[in-house]
Order: C-alpha cells, then structure tokens, then sequence
C-alpha cells in the first residue's frame, strides 16, 4: 500500500465525524446536563413532569365523580389560580432573601405532603369537594412558592450562553409530562384506582427533594441580599420591570401570544362543529394534544435555534410564527392540517419561551430573579386562561373558526407593531 492509498483510508473516518457533528447542531442542546447541579435538578423534573400530571388529571376527574358537576370542576380550577398568583408573587420575593436551595426543599416536601393528603381522603372515600378544593389551593400555593425559586435558581448552575439550552431541556421534560401524564392517568385509573394516582405523584415529589438536597447552596450574593419578602418587595420587582424594557417587553410578548392566540376553549366547540366527521373524540383528543406534541418536537430539535445571540428577535419571530400557525388553524378544515398547524404552533411557543426564559435570567440582576419568575409564573398561569374568556366570548359572536384565525391575526399585527414601535427587544442580544 503507497503513502496516498494510506492517507486515504486515514481521511476516511472524517466524513462521519462531521456527521456526528451536523447531528449535534440541530438536535437537542445538552450542554447544561455536563453541569452535575444542572443535571440534578433536571433529573427530578423528568419524573415530578408525570407525577404532576396524575394529580392534575385526579382533582378534577374526582370532582366530577362526586358532583356530575362541570361547573364544579370550573369553580376549583379557580379556586387553585387565585393562590398561586398571590404566592408565586410572594415567593419570587421571598427566593431573593434566603436560600434558594433552602426553599425548594420546604415547598417540594410541601407539595409532596399535600400529594399524601390526597391520597389519603380518597382512599377514606371522604367524597367532600370542599376538602378536595383546599387542598388544591394549599398545593397551588406551595407551587407558586416553588417555581420562581427553581427558575431563578438555573442561571446559577449553568453558564449564561448555556441558558436557552437549559430551557429547552425543561420545557421539553414539562411538555412531555403534559402529553404523557393525562394518558397515563387514563390508562392507570381501570387498572389501579383514581386513589393511587394521588400516592404516585407523592413518591415521586420524594426523589425531587432528594435531588434538591444535592444541590449545592445558593444564596443570595453577597452585597444584593434583601432583608425581608413583603409588599414594599414585590413592587420594586415591578418598578425594576418597568425600568428595564427589554423585561417588560418579554412579558408583553407573551401576554400578546397566549391572550390573543390561545385557542383551546375553543376546541371543544370546533371538535364537535367543524371537525365532527372525523370523531368528536378523536378530534378534541388531537386538538389538545397537538401544541405540547409540537413543543416537545421543538424540544428535542432544539440544537437549530439554542445557541442564537440574538434572543430578541428570537422572541419577535416565534411570536409571529405563533400567530400565522394559529390563523391557519382558524382557517383548517381539515382535521389534519389543523392538527399540523397546532403543532408549529407549539414549535413556535417553544422557541419563544426559551428565550423569553433566558432574557429574564440574563437580562436581571441575581437579587431580582427570583420577583422576576414569580412575575412570569402569573403570565404564564393567567394568559391562557384570560384567553378562555375572550375566544370563549369571540366564538360564540363570531363562529369559532372566525375567532381563531381573527385571534392569530392580531397577535402577528400587534406583536410587529410593538417590535418597531420599541427597538429593545429587537436589539437585545447576548
């Protein structure tokens, strides 16, 4: 064998390594899960993802089950909003004066302690909707202390370059939890009881506080530490959001996409009108299901868009792609292309939330995250369901079909608008 014959077969290896590295460009950014803290707290939130889910499917289904009542189911996921705006508020100032460590472990035991609790009254066949509803408002609560802390508590464990990588991989693991968890509650119930899926959730809050406690500590910085988490707190966190507009422009970018462009209180409706042919069932079944579908999707092909720098833009064009994909769903008539839409749709949301997500993590000082998270849990709890009222309201004046693709139409108009009026969001980068 000659030198060149033997360069060749050296040379030939490379062709699949610049695959292998192609491969690594567009699929799922995992850099974060080198960081052991990281990938700790992301560890735990694959299996609470599910757990969460049994409850989320247990409380309302139980409810029915006692009552025959929709209007009862309505009433307690009211009864479950109103304390986690007030305590995701609260709790994003109280993650900025102590541990964040610290406060994970006392709201993660919280919630899995509430978890027994419904396990318990169901397995005592107590049948008392009052009871059922404050615990769920007792376990909203504890969530609305829990997740400011835990999402403020990322730019901490992972570079800043590394931050819509990190997002990417939790809103995958939450997306998926929310396709996954409601069919396997489904599954679980003929099986082993609406009862146990309350104690499933329980023993699987136990390896997210196991993993917490691995964590390493984290508080606050030195020199940013806030003395105490009351009202004067929480409306600095306000007054920061005002003064720095690309933060508020974040919030309003998503205000405008979930209030404007989400459609589901609607599906109902569409299912049994304009989908019908195909099986009222199978029609509203996909049309819940087909926006976590497309967000996992997204997720797990996260690589093509995690490591842009130009996050504002990010956010302005997944905001608008949300808006085209929601009028041609409007526009649907057929099953499957509306399924196909509502699935860039999440796609789309996808991208928007994990750079909405690392914006607030880079974008705020650490003694301000934590009110910042609580600000974007209320967003993100109350959009969608200030979307039910006004598609809920807009279908029944103008048809369904007519509301929603209206819906998506003003969120790629108004989102534009905003974006020239105010160069902010547009400019910002990393």
């Amino acid at each position: 064998m000659d030198a060149r014959e033997s360069t060749t077969e050296e040379r030939e290896p490379e062709p699949t390594a610049t695959r292998r590295r192609g491969r690594r460009r567009w699929a799922m950014d995992t850099r974060p899960l080198r960081r052991p803290a990281y990938r700790r707290l992301w560890g735990s939130t694959i299996v609470t993802a599910v757990g969460s889910q049994l409850t989320a499917v247990a409380v309302p289904q139980q409810i029915y089950d006692i009552t025959g009542s929709s209007a009862w189911v309505g009433a307690a996921s009211l009864a479950g909003l109103v304390p986690l705006i007030v305590f995701a508020l609260w709790g994003g100032a109280i993650a900025d004066t102590m541990d964040r460590r610290k406060l994970l472990l006392i709201t993660n035991s919280g919630i899995a302690v509430t978890s027994l609790l419904f396990w318990l009254q169901a397995f005592a066949g107590l049948e008392s909707v009052a009871a059922l509803m404050l615990l769920l408002a007792v376990q909203q609560a504890f969530w609305g202390l829990n997740a400011p802390a835990r999402n403020a508590s990322i730019a901490r464990l992972v570079p800043e370059d590394e931050l819509p990588a990190a997002g990417a991989l939790g809103s995958t693991v939450m997306q998926t939890g929310q396709v996954a968890g409601p069919l396997l509650a489904g599954a679980l119930i003929p099986v082993i009881g609406l009862p146990e899926l309350y104690l499933i959730d329980a023993l699987a809050l136990c390896v997210t506080v196991w993993a917490v406690y691995r964590l390493p500590s984290l508080p606050p910085l030195a020199g940013t530490a806030v003395r105490r988490a009351g009202v004067k707190e929480i409306a600095a966190g306000f007054r920061y959001i005002s003064g720095h507009t690309v933060l508020l422009l974040s919030f309003l970018a998503d205000i405008i996409a979930m209030v404007l462009g989400m459609p589901r209180a609607l599906f109902p409706q569409l299912a049994s009108q304009t989908y019908a042919p195909y099986g009222e069932g199978l029609a509203l079944g996909l049309l819940f299901a087909a926006i976590p579908v497309g967000a996992v999707l997204g997720g797990l092909f996260s690589g093509t868009f995690s490591r842009a720098r130009r996050h504002g833009w990010m956010v302005i064009g997944a905001v608008v792609a949300w808006g085209l994909a929601i009028t041609g769903f409007g526009l649907s008539r057929s099953l499957w292309i509306a399924v196909a839409f509502l699935a860039l749709a999440g796609v789309a949301d996808m991208v928007s939330m994990v750079f909405r997500g690392a914006i607030l993590l880079s974008a705020a000082t650490d003694e301000m995250r934590g009110r910042m998270q609580g600000v974007f849990t209320v967003v993100v709890a109350g959009g969608p369901r200030l979307a039910d009222v006004l598609h809920g309201t807009a279908g029944s004046a103008f048809g369904p079909r007519t509301a929603v693709a209206g819906g998506g139409l003003l969120v790629v108009a108004v989102m534009l608008v905003l974006a020239a009026a105010v160069p902010a969001l547009r400019r910002y980068r990393v």
